[in-house]
């Protein structure tokens, strides 16, 4: 692991790195907050730590520079970590006139298909080969851990907590994806990365995970009523419904004038921190 950039910030510490990504392929870049606790001589203190997962053309550093955690993180004592959002490099397939299909569009899926079976595998890079770097090189307590994201990143906390329930204590999301599987704007990915459409898509679905037997404490959801992705990409009536029936909690907030972007995440930000601090 190479150390990029880092800043001091609420008297904790932002910093960038990068690594060879065995899962991906390729290296890959992150980003990690650590509260002032986790900057004290104590070799023993170990942190919570918070993930989160962003949307579709972002990497690491869109949250980072407008998500605005830093000051409650800071406040709470967590450690957020900031993944890419794909394999990203010369060598890595991509479609570079698609925001919705290879870099900066990996969904959180490993896929199956060539060329990109290689290269995309950004579920077991996030609930794998990550962790266990976070875990070796910060003082980051792996029995306490929540997920979260926004868009693409929401379906990948959502979908990811169904399948780890035992690991992670807390889950939200920022407009999520709900149902990848007939959502115009990802349905196609899911098509170059997994084939034909088969069960497999199932396994990467939140609502058909839940269909299919998957369950976890509790979801909070904010979404805003201006988004533009509303009715078609995002549908969040759908993970309600779904949650109903299996009897999953879940508080969903429908934010009266907010759209999709970083105005109405760094609103809610501290909202969902907090959330996740009183459960781990």
């Amino acid at each position: 692991m190479q150390t990029v950039a880092q800043w001091t910030s609420f008297d904790g510490r932002q910093s960038v790195h990068t690594h060879a990504s065995a899962a991906c392929a390729c290296d890959m870049t992150f980003a990690v907050f650590l509260p002032p606790p986790a900057l004290t001589p104590a070799r023993d203190r170990k942190l919570p730590v918070v993930w989160y997962l962003s949307g579709l053309t972002c990497t690491y550093a869109n949250v980072m520079e407008k998500g605005e955690y830093r000051r409650t993180a800071a406040e709470l004592g967590l450690i957020v970590v900031c993944p890419d959002t794909s394999p990203r490099g010369a060598d890595v397939p991509d479609e570079k006139d698609n925001w919705q299909f290879g870099s900066g569009a990996g969904f959180y899926l490993d896929a199956t298909e060539a060329p990109f079976a290689k290269n995309y595998r950004m579920y077991s890079y996030v609930t794998s080969e990550l962790p266990a770097l976070i875990e070796k090189e910060f003082p980051a307590d792996m029995a306490r851990q929540g997920i979260f994201g926004h868009s693409m990143g929401g379906h990948g906390a959502l979908t990811i907590a169904l399948k780890h329930p035992d690991r992670y204590r807390a889950c939200s999301a920022f407009a999520p994806i709900v149902q990848p599987s007939t959502a115009g704007w990802s349905k196609p990915a899911f098509e170059k990365y997994l084939g034909p459409e088969s069960p497999a898509w199932r396994a990467y679905d939140a609502t058909a995970l839940i269909e299919d037997g998957k369950r976890f404490k509790e979801f909070l959801v904010d979404q805003g009523t201006a988004d533009s992705f509303l009715n078609d990409g995002l549908r969040p009536w759908l993970l309600e419904e779904a949650c109903k029936k299996a009897g999953i909690p879940l508080t969903l907030n429908m934010r009266e004038g907010y759209d999709h972007s970083y105005y109405f995440i760094s609103t809610f930000m501290a909202d969902h921190l907090h959330w996740h601090a009183a459960r781990l």
